[in-house]
């Protein structure tokens, strides 16, 4: 989504409270207070790969006011409108935008206290090559929180989860919502994808009539290491 028209119109769908329900839950697992520091300290730094025009960083500065947030998409136009919204929100000292292939990301290993994605999955060719990608830019002891869209299981249910979810859109936005219901992975997917980088399948959880979502901190690293 690539288009300046798109961008903004993409912001300007009821996102509100699928990114506060994301920010809520990020904050409320447990998985936070089982890691050997405290991933969202004053000095720690999260990545948002796929963020779009930035509204979920942004929720996150304003639940908590401590973290810094690395967010980087390839879509010029989302980052373009994203500036816009950090300013609005006067988050510019704590949100830095970063315009990139997160398929391949340019960070080096074991750099984030925390990497977090919404709806990012389902759009990549290859998604297995890009949770890969989140899973190593992400510090031992750190956290990963991805969200994504289940695939439903017939063209009923997606209809009916468009009419439920996105009945006030415009048309092009409920197509939009529509294609990426048909693009999203099942659980059983999500869980074979995750398995080779040694996540349980417990970590990857169905969590509402539309989402699964992969919650789990990467192990520590070995002193031999």
């Amino acid at each position: 989504m690539n288009d300046p028209a798109e961008a903004r119109e993409y912001d300007q769908m009821e996102h509100a409270a699928v990114n506060a329900a994301f920010v809520e839950d990020l904050l409320a697992s447990d998985m936070l207070a089982r890691g050997p520091v405290d991933p969202l300290a004053d000095d720690s730094v999260v990545l948002d790969v796929g963020t779009g025009t930035a509204l979920i960083p942004i929720e996150l500065c304003r639940r908590f006011r401590l973290c810094r947030v690395v967010a980087i998409d390839a879509a010029s136009s989302m980052l373009e409108v994203a500036k816009l919204n950090i300013a609005i929100n006067q988050c510019e000292h704590r949100i830095q935008l970063h315009h990139g292939d997160a398929k391949q990301l340019e960070f080096s290993d074991d750099l984030f206290d925390g990497v977090m994605s919404n709806s990012w999955l389902h759009h990549l060719p290859e998604p297995a090559l890009g949770l890969a990608q989140m899973w190593r830019v992400c510090k031992p002891g750190g956290w990963l929180f991805c969200r994504d869209l289940l695939r439903p299981d017939d063209e009923s249910e997606v209809e009916r989860l468009v009419g439920t979810h996105a009945a006030h859109e415009t048309p092009s936005n409920q197509q939009l919502f529509r294609q990426s219901l048909h693009a999203a992975l099942t659980l059983d997917e999500v869980r074979q994808m995750a398995r080779p980088l040694g996540i349980l399948p417990a970590a990857v959880q169905v969590t509402s009539d539309r989402h699964w979502t992969l919650c789990t901190l990467t192990p520590p690293r070995h002193a031999a290491d």
